[in-house]
Order: C-alpha cells, then sequence, then structure tokens
C-alpha cells in the first residue's frame, strides 16, 4: 500500500509528540514493506525536491513553514504522489482541507492522526478538519472526547494508542543507578516540581532519583531540587535514547507522571513495561491515568503529598524488570492497528 503522510512541519524540523509519532508510524510502516511518501515542508540541504530517509520518501511541497502556501501546494503535491491512503496531521488544520480536496480527485480516504491543537489554529478550521476526515486516530480516550467535542462523529473516531519496543524491554540489562524516575520532555507542562516535592517529603528515607528530559525547564528543575536540598539525591540526566533509558526504568521501583498536558504518556507507558509501579498525579489535560486503570502496579493521585505516600506504598510490590501486561503496545501490534484501519477505509471508500 502507498501512504502520504501529510504534516507541514516533519519531526526533523520541529520535534514534538505529533511529529514524533508521525515519523515512527512511517518508517515503521517502510519497514514492513509499505510505500511512504511524506509530504512537509523542506528539511534537507540542496536543490532535490525529495530525500530519502529510513525508507521513507520526504517530498518538499514549500520551502518555508508558511500554512497557507502549503495548503494551496499540497492537492498538487498529492496528485503526483498518488497514494492509495493519505494520512494527515490534524495542525494546521488548513492542511486537512487541503488533503481533502485532493482525496476528491483520487478517490481515496483522508485519515487525521489528532494530537493537539497548536496556537494559530482557529476554531472554525479545526471544527472543519474533525467533520471531513473519513477517520480521525487519536492516541488516547482524553483526545477522543476533544475530537468529538469539535464535531467528530463518535463511530469515525479509532483509538491507536503509542507503541514501544517490547523486545528491548526483555533483552535490555539493569541500571540499578535510581529508585524513582520521571521522565518527559521540560517545557512548561513538565510539572517536574510536583515529583521533586514528593521526593521533598521523603528526604528522610533512603532514595536515589533521575530525572530524564530535556527543555526550556531543565534548568528551573536543577534549581528546585537544590532549594529543596534534595540536588544530591536528584539526577537530571537530559535526553536519552530507549538504549539508554530502558535500563534505568527496568532497574528503577517508581516513575512518576506528574505532566500536565499529555496526549498519550509513552514514557510512562515504557516504564509499565519495564515492571515501574506507575504514580500518576491526576491532571485534567493529561491522559496518564488512562494506562494505570485496572493496572495493579498503577495508581492515581492528586497532590504531592499523595503521590509521596504511594511512593512509600509501593515498597508492598515485589521489583520486575518486565511487565507481559503491555505487551500489545509493541510497536509491530500496533502498526497491524494502522493497517486494519488504512485497509478498512480504503474498501469503504470504494463503495461510494
Amino acid at each position: 500500500m502507498h501512504v502520504a503522510f501529510v504534516s507541514l512541519y516533519p519531526d526533523q524540523r520541529r520535534s514534538d509528540g505529533a511529529t514524533a509519532r508521525a515519523r515512527r508510524v512511517a518508517e515503521g510502516l517502510a519497514a514492513r514493506g509499505h510505500d511512504v511518501s511524506f509530504l512537509c515542508a523542506k528539511w534537507w540541504e540542496g536543490p532535490l525536491d525529495s530525500f530519502t530517509q529510513a525508507d521513507v520518501d520526504y517530498v518538499a511541497v514549500t520551502e518555508g513553514t508558511s500554512a497557507r502556501a502549503f495548503a494551496s501546494k499540497l492537492p498538487f503535491a498529492l496528485r503526483r504522489v498518488g497514494p492509495d491512503v493519505i494520512h494527515a496531521a490534524n495542525s494546521p488544520p488548513s492542511q486537512v482541507a487541503a488533503a481533502r480536496t485532493a482525496a476528491r480527485v483520487l478517490r481515496v480516504p483522508v485519515l487525521v492522526e489528532w494530537w493537539a491543537v497548536r496556537e494559530g489554529d482557529t476554531d472554525r478550521m479545526i471544527r472543519r478538519a474533525a467533520r471531513t476526515a473519513d477517520r480521525v486516530l487519536v492516541p488516547s480516550e482524553l483526545v477522543k472526547t476533544g475530537v468529538r467535542e469539535r464535531g467528530a462523529a463518535g463511530e469515525d473516531v479509532t483509538v491507536v494508542p503509542g507503541s514501544i519496543d517490547v523486545d528491548l524491554v526483555r533483552s535490555a540489562d539493569v541500571d540499578n543507578r535510581a529508585d524513582l524516575v520521571y521522565a518527559r520532555r521540560l517545557d512548561e507542562h513538565a510539572n517536574v516540581a510536583s515529583f521533586l516535592l514528593a521526593l521533598a517529603e521523603l528526604r528522610d528515607r533512603e532514595w536515589r532519583a533521575v530525572v530524564v528530559g530535556d527543555g526550556p525547564e531543565r534548568e528551573a528543575a536543577v534549581e528546585t531540587a537544590a532549594e529543596l536540598r534534595i540536588d544530591d539525591r536528584v539526577s537530571v540526566l537530559g535526553s536519552l535514547s530507549p538504549e539508554e533509558f530502558v535500563p534505568i526504568l527496568k532497574g528503577a521501583h517508581v516513575f512518576a507522571q506528574t505532566a500536565t498536558v499529555e496526549p498519550f504518556a509513552r514514557e510512562l507507558l515504557w516504564a509499565l513495561a519495564c515492571g515501574c509501579v506507575g504514580v500518576v498525579e491526576y491532571q485534567a489535560a493529561s491522559s496518564a491515568h488512562e494506562l494505570v486503570e485496572n493496572c495493579d502496579r498503577g495508581v492515581r493521585v492528586t497532590t504531592p503529598q499523595e503521590l509521596a505516600d504511594e511512593v512509600v506504598a509501593a515498597a508492598g510490590h515485589d521489583r520486575a524488570s518486565f511487565n507481559g501486561a503491555f505487551a500489545g503496545y509493541d510497536h509491530d501490534h500496533v502498526l497491524e492497528t494502522y493497517e486494519r484501519v488504512y485497509e478498512d477505509e480504503r474498501d469503504a471508500y470504494g463503495l461510494f
């Protein structure tokens, strides 16, 4: 099958949860033998209009990142590519409308991968994107609710969760440097201070903690740990690859999730698969609590004090380095879900 991804911003140009997810899925599908074109703003150097990386053919629709220019040129680029399925990111929403224009001519379905609304996305265009997609793919029930509130029919929205490399979790060594782990991009939504406040409540106990991640709030996290006088037991490690991150999780006992905004808590998923006890601070704009519902090694809290209490209570769980309950989140399993949705929508489109 030939799948055309549409995203003004590719992960190589602006990396966030949405672009990283699109890149993982595109590369995963290419590795499974599909033809994958990724239509985007140009991110590579040189005169070429296309560039292949990890078997994904990136096609430059525009040189710059003007959403208007991208939307105006996208239908022509899609017609040249000629895909069987169009898979568009929800933001900017103008690219969804442009993809729909091309899809009518090509007689192919448009699937919209919905992650989050960005600054500058107008409500009118957001609602149009939600209503005009043949299928909306979301990472969590939280995001599904938001899309339905913007006009998408419930039966047209499918939850496809994030994925991890379960084989890596099984085979990785164990790194025992930390008992407690926090991991996420350290931006304005990270709320790492809540984790550090909980640790400060436990300063009279024996523990070691790491914060994994980088971003504009990294220095603030370091300063907060120092102000709370726990910086001698908290290491801020920066961004790590899965090969570096997973061994630390396998050696840890508790993973704390406190971010205020999280369409899908992928770092928490890695931790749960690695046997950590997941302690999730409930936030209205975070889906993290969904991963610990009905999980015997997970709990939801509402305050740093409750988080500290649950860290203590986690001693009642044996240490583990693998939790088979999360094997269904493996990359291949989730990619099979995408393939089924593509086939279903293509078959359904052919009926009309």
